[in-house]
């Protein structure tokens, strides 16, 4: 019986993972026409909570965007106590972006990112909204890319990759790898008009869109989020509506977590957030990535009890890495990593037990991120 399971999930999980493969290559990498004029008015949303670090790298990258058409920056910030909202201050009168930075706390008793991103909308001006977190880079043609997305597809809801950078260490470049993959499912996932991830730090949708599907209306209690069950409801609307910007100059950079404990709390950050997904192709994919990783696990003890032969449990091993391996392959290319598939070996060795205990851990609801300790509630 369980060989049986085994054999089951690897299936169930291969053919998720290799029609993500297929639906990756066939993304368009869309080409901008020489004579393309952006006529867009894009405003910015950046929440931001204690990124006094990070922020000002950010804006002086807005202020290289090669957009001539009009474009504003909102800085929302989520009651910060490091200082960010003076920095933001300060650089204002020396920037030629059109700046401005929002305190929560002067508009709303809510904390939060979805409330940081609700006052930013709610105070916007643009017809496209993009947006990005404070400790990211973007590059050169960012907002040129979104742009043209939105004015050739007629997208009102477009994901972007995001990836790793200054990854220094084997911590960090397992990251990237892991991570890689996350992005590479969910840009697939919207080519086969199934979309169940995005990333918010690499987001841009309509305003339209946005009050169209009610906002953030039924998942409020859940801190985090902010992208994905908003990706779900815009596609229950509008599934032909939805692109993926598969091109290198629309990533968006940020950095690894530096420690293990760091890693592990934003995973089960992002966990917390899985037992409220609505979708059932949502919840099949999911269901399937936690059922293959717990049989994996499992098949140590049943070679020690001799319910599955070494080999057997040898060749799920492969078979499981082999997949991976394939999809990965190509999403790393994408993302001028290919070097980095060596990393895949160190993090077969404690994927499973990591994906196991954040899944676990992220049913409770209950983590602490940014100093908060945050309890999701339905």
């Amino acid at each position: 019986m369980f060989m049986v399971l085994l054999l089951l999930s690897l299936l169930a999980y291969g053919w998720v993972i290799l029609r993500c493969l297929f639906a990756w290559k066939r993304l368009p990498i869309p080409a901008i026409p020489a004579g393309f004029i952006p006529a867009t008015h894009i405003t910015v949303i950046i929440p931001v909570r204690n990124e006094v670090a990070h922020i000002i790298a950010l804006l002086q990258d807005l202020e290289k965007q090669n957009y001539p058409a009009n474009f504003e920056v909102l800085v929302v910030d989520d009651h910060s106590d490091d200082g960010t909202d003076q920095l933001i201050l300060n650089f204002i009168p020396d920037t030629r972006l059109r700046l401005r930075l929002i305190r929560l706390a002067d508009h709303t008793t809510a904390t939060g990112k979805k409330a940081a991103i609700k006052q930013g909308i709610a105070e916007a001006s643009g017809e496209l909204l993009a947006f990005t977190d404070g400790d990211c880079r973007v590059q050169p043609d960012w907002l040129q890319y979104f742009a043209y997305t939105f004015q050739s597809q007629q997208a009102v809801f477009i994901s972007g990759p995001v990836c790793f950078h200054h990854t220094h260490t084997l911590l960090e470049r397992m990251q990237l790898v892991e991570f890689a993959s996350l992005i590479g499912v969910g840009g697939a996932s919207i080519g086969l008009r199934q979309p169940n991830m995005c990333n918010g730090a690499n987001l841009a949708y309509t305003r339209t869109v946005f009050e169209a599907v009610g906002g953030f209306a039924g998942n409020e209690g859940i801190a985090s989020g902010d992208d994905e069950f908003l990706l779900h409801k815009v596609n229950q609307l509008y599934p032909e509506r939805i692109a993926f910007l598969k091109h290198p100059g629309a990533i968006v950079y940020t950095k690894a977590r530096k420690t293990v404990r760091s890693f592990i709390a934003q995973r089960v950050r992002w966990a917390s957030k899985w037992r409220s997904y609505q979708s059932v192709p949502v919840k099949l994919v999911a269901l399937s990535v936690f059922a293959v990783n717990l049989l994996l696990f499992l098949a140590i003890p049943a070679v020690l009890l001799k319910w599955v032969s070494p080999e057997v449990f040898l060749a799920a091993y492969a078979a499981k890495f082999l997949i991976d391996f394939l999809f990965l392959d190509l999403v790393l290319i994408f993302m001028r990593r290919h070097n980095y598939l060596i990393f895949m070996l160190p993090l077969q060795l404690v994927y499973i037990p990591y994906v196991l205990y954040t899944a676990i851990s992220g049913l409770s609801g209950r983590y602490t991120w940014k100093g908060r300790t945050i309890r999701n509630h339905d």
